[in-house]
């Protein structure tokens, strides 16, 4: 089969089982002008599929880039009132989102991390309303990525540009199971392997899970009520939908006053255009109050300063060491891919759906509830073939989740 008709199939995956595009529905996607080719074989076959309108919010690095260097700071931290309403006004109409991320890991690199951090907060902000139509499921929406040159070249550096495009093309075809005859068939029979172990760990209903590994001896509170969710989601509206592909986690959100201990990365983590790479962060009662980095401590420490809750905890994931994007034995430099090889938890907002009855809750409920909030999301990923993590139950027995980071039941 041709890379193009691999593409199509890739496309047609992301609508189908991504965002379940429905007939008469709206699609908004995010993309970079490299994969602008792409992008127009996922813009053709919604229509095929019956989009009423499609709308493409084009970004490109280079121009990033060059606004970063050149911009005055009022610029970079105010975000014009029209691309806030044309985001509400798609969300509102019910549109579904796809979001193509392939930026370049180092793109930052060079520029003020301070400025960087300044910008972001400014975007999350003005994004507020319009995020919490993605965090409570009111819309569907799907994050997936493509290769571009410098992302490819991350992963391939011993390659020629386009070289290092083929071979991340070969490895996301076959990691998003494009590979497969039937990729929708294939996607269902994963999502029910994910829906039989998210509802293991519900009955369970733990109230503590402890993390031990190399640098790692952590325990994490978890809310009465939790919710363990993975794999395929549903809108408010009952729209089955896959947020993340690839996707091989079973998450739920620790207590955001419950977290005790340290614990260690195990891959690089890519924020604000910079790498994070072997750090590690000290909780006490939920929050952080100390933290090392051998690479980006500068950048870390502007994430943690985000707000009140950046320096809390709002995801706790379980991703078997055996994953098929671990096994792969590569570092994607991607928090889309690198999550999914590994147990990973998020600093910032946790997810209102990962409580009973949290999407209805206010913001003063979620707190009561030990529902953390925040304007960032950012996992970063502990996960080794030395994790263990055992499950403490309400009565005070404890049992093992994982030995040597597989399942241990």
């Amino acid at each position: 089969m041709s890379d193009l008709q691999m593409q199509e199939k890739y496309a047609e995956l992301a609508l189908r089982t991504g965002v379940n595009l429905q007939k008469g529905q709206a699609l908004m996607v995010n993309s970079s002008i490299e994969g602008a080719d792409f992008t127009r074989i996922v813009v053709e076959k919604a229509y095929e599929l019956g989009a009423k309108d499609v709308l493409v919010n084009w970004e490109d690095d280079a121009l990033t880039l060059l606004k970063y260097q050149n911009a005055p700071e009022e610029v970079l931290t105010t975000i014009p009132q029209w691309k806030i309403d044309k985001q509400l006004a798609f969300a509102k109409d019910g549109a579904a989102l796809l979001s193509i991320r392939s930026t370049n890991p180092d793109l930052l690199k060079d520029v003020d991390a301070g400025k960087v951090a300044k910008a972001q907060k400014a975007s999350a902000e003005a994004m507020k309303e319009f995020r919490k139509y993605i965090m409570n499921d009111l819309i569907a929406w799907s994050i997936i990525s493509i290769p571009t040159g410098d992302w490819a070249q991350k992963i391939f550096p011993e390659k020629s540009t386009e070289d290092a495009k083929e071979s991340l093309w070969e490895q996301i075809f076959k990691i998003v199971r494009v590979d497969k005859e039937d990729p929708v068939a294939a996607w269902d029979e994963h999502n029910k392997k994910l829906k039989d172990a998210r509802e293991v760990l519900n009955k369970k209903q733990y109230t503590k899970l402890v993390f031990k590994a190399p640098g790692t001896d952590i325990s994490f509170d978890l809310p009465k009520g939790h919710v363990w969710k993975g794999g395929s989601a549903k809108t408010s509206e009952g729209t089955t939908f896959n947020p993340n592909m690839p996707t091989e986690e079973v998450f739920t959100l620790p207590h955001k006053y419950g977290v005790n201990g340290t614990v260690a990365s195990t891959k690089p983590l890519i924020y604000g255009g910079n790498m994070i790479d072997n750090f590690s962060l000290t909780f006490k009662e939920g929050k952080v109050v100390d933290f090392k980095a051998e690479q980006g401590l500068e950048t870390l420490k502007h994430l943690l300063d985000t707000d009140e809750g950046s320096s809390r905890l709002g995801e706790l994931a379980l991703v078997p060491h055996a994953s098929p994007i671990s096994q792969s034995g590569l570092i994607f430099y991607n928090t889309l891919y690198d999550e999914n090889a590994s147990c990973h938890i998020a600093l910032g907002k946790a997810y209102p759906t990962n409580l009973e009855g949290g999407s209805a809750m206010n913001d003063k409920e979620l707190d009561e509830h030990g529902v953390n909030d925040s304007l960032t999301h950012v996992d970063f990923m502990i996960g080794s073939g030395d994790l263990d993590i055992d499950g403490v139950s309400a009565d005070g027995t404890t049992e093992a989740v994982f030995r040597k980071g597989a399942w241990a039941f």
